[in-house]
């Protein structure tokens, strides 16, 4: 939905897309890194660090929690259960997993593509967690953050071997 009054909104929904499938200038996106990792790998645990899993998880449950908002209007999450993944067992959990976060993800382009640019300046949800712009600009920054810790443990995994 392209109009005078979201572009603001229609650049946002691009790094959102960009840095989970690919186009953004680091040259990194999620849905490849993600495609290179086995299930067993993404679930290696050293010390105290996050596994790639629980990572993954971690950055999907704020796209999860941003889409609700965006299309219900209420605002629901808790930062101590966003490192809490379902089992993965096989190939196959992972993936659907993996799948069902990149779903969410287009889901999400598409709801903030439809905002118009004076709602960005709006409270998301109560005012002590900022705007929307504030909010989706930050899930794109988190998603960078974690994407380059993602990649490092699979460079880290995969030297041990």
């Amino acid at each position: 939905m392209e109009s005078k009054n979201n572009q603001i909104a229609l650049q946002i929904a691009k790094h959102m897309h960009d840095v989970h499938f690919g186009g953004n200038w680091t040259v990194s996106n999620v849905k490849e890194t993600l495609s290179n990792i086995q299930w067993n790998e993404a679930l290696v645990q050293k010390e105290n660090v996050n596994s790639i899993a629980t990572l993954t998880y971690h950055i999907s449950y704020f796209v999860g929690v941003a889409l609700n908002y965006l299309q219900s209007g209420k605002l629901e999450g808790d930062d101590k259960l966003s490192f809490n993944h379902p089992p993965i067992h096989s190939e196959e959990d992972w993936h659907m997993m993996t799948a069902h976060y990149l779903i969410q993800v287009e889901e999400l382009v598409e709801e903030i593509k439809k905002l118009d640019d004076a709602t960005l300046f709006l409270d998301f949800g109560d005012s002590k967690y900022g705007n929307y712009f504030r909010n989706l600009i930050g899930i794109v920054e988190h998603t960078h953050y974690h994407l380059g810790q993602i990649n490092l443990l699979r460079k880290l995994n995969r030297a041990e071997k």
